[in-house]
């Protein structure tokens, strides 16, 4: 994740909200899971996109 750059990652930001917004939540949580400890098993960036359900805190 260190090595995306910002102008990468506002994209993704960008995108996620646009997906959010077509599918009608209002309300969702984004996640990047970096480093195995994290729970990453896919070793390139990608965000996670949690909505259309209630979610609790902490996460689990």
């Amino acid at each position: 994740l260190a090595s995306i750059s910002p102008a990468v990652l506002s994209e993704l930001f960008s995108v996620a909200s646009e997906i959010a917004a077509s599918r009608g939540l209002t309300g969702y949580r984004t996640i990047f899971n970096t480093g195995v400890e994290a729970g990453q098993s896919v070793f390139h960036a990608h965000l996670h996109l949690i909505g259309g359900r209630a979610l609790a805190w902490p996460p689990g």
